[in-house]
């Protein structure tokens, strides 16, 4: 879909997009256009915020006995947030298009394009299911002190009282956070906006990144402390912090990803 097109229209899928470079400052106006869509949405923006939130605070409770598992699952659930955070690109682009930013349209988002974003979803799925496992392998190996409780993850993770646990649950869930990151960085956005189906929309993340190493490191840094954030904060800072994430994300695949109508005729190439 061009930008030029009304948030409901219908439009055959894409080809490759053009995947433009930015300039690292870039990530600046992603943060305040970001901000700015938050603002001007409100309360619906809030509601996905809560819905991270309630997710945090649900698994717990679940988890309560099984903190391995419980660590592996809220740090993971943040790799799935692309998906999550559909809703929010559907707030940013009403936005863009003059539209009122309304909750119960949004809630919607996925339906024009089910078969790939549920396929793309699946991907993530497979993955925070890999990274739950991994996450209980490295409690079992390097975290001293037995069963311990969230207080004494977060902790253990934030003050790096165990050196090697902090290290090793830093460098796995790293690996694992980096993948999705590359994949998703510009992947639902485009699937949501254009219809494009889930093998080229990964693949064009992935030129994005290769393109923009510095701007997207830079972005990818401050999701990590903005989820840091709203992990110290038990959950509640949440609220503002994935709206943000989401909105500012909306913003980073406008500027990396040309319009349909600049050039026609183009195509982009890894």
């Amino acid at each position: 879909m061009s930008e030029n097109q009304a948030p409901g229209s219908e439009s055959p899928a894409s080809r490759f997009p053009v995947i433009r470079r930015v300039k690292a400052g870039a990530v600046v106006g992603w943060m305040r256009g970001g901000w700015h869509d938050l603002c001007k949405s409100g309360l619906p923006s809030l509601f996905y915020g809560c819905c991270f939130a309630t997710a945090g605070w649900l698994m717990q409770v679940v988890f309560a006995e099984a903190y391995a598992l419980f660590a592996g699952l809220t740090t993971g659930f943040l790799l799935v947030g692309p998906f999550l955070t559909l809703g929010l690109y559907d707030l940013s682009r009403r936005i863009e298009f003059g539209m009122p930013p309304r909750l119960l349209p949004t809630l919607a988002a996925w339906r024009p394009n089910l078969p790939n974003v549920g396929l793309f979803a699946a991907l993530l799925a497979i993955v925070l299911l890999v990274w739950a496992r991994a996450s209980i392998i490295v409690f079992a190996l390097f975290f001293m002190g037995g069963l311990p409780t969230f207080g004494n993850v977060v902790h253990a993770v934030l003050t790096f009282e165990q050196l090697d646990f902090a290290l090793v649950y830093f460098a796995v869930g790293g690996f694992f956070a980096t993948f999705v990151f590359a994949i998703s960085v510009i992947a639902v956005p485009l699937m949501f906006d254009r219809k494009t189906d889930a093998v080229t929309a990964a693949i064009a993340s992935l030129v994005a990144c290769s393109r923009n190493p510095v701007p997207l490191l830079l972005w990818g840094a401050c999701i990590g402390i903005l989820g840091v954030i709203g992990f110290a904060t038990f959950f509640i800072g949440l609220i503002v912090t994935m709206p943000l994430v989401g909105h500012s994300t909306w913003y980073a695949y406008r500027d990396i990803v040309a319009p349909e109508d600049d050039d026609p005729s183009a195509t982009a190439t890894p």
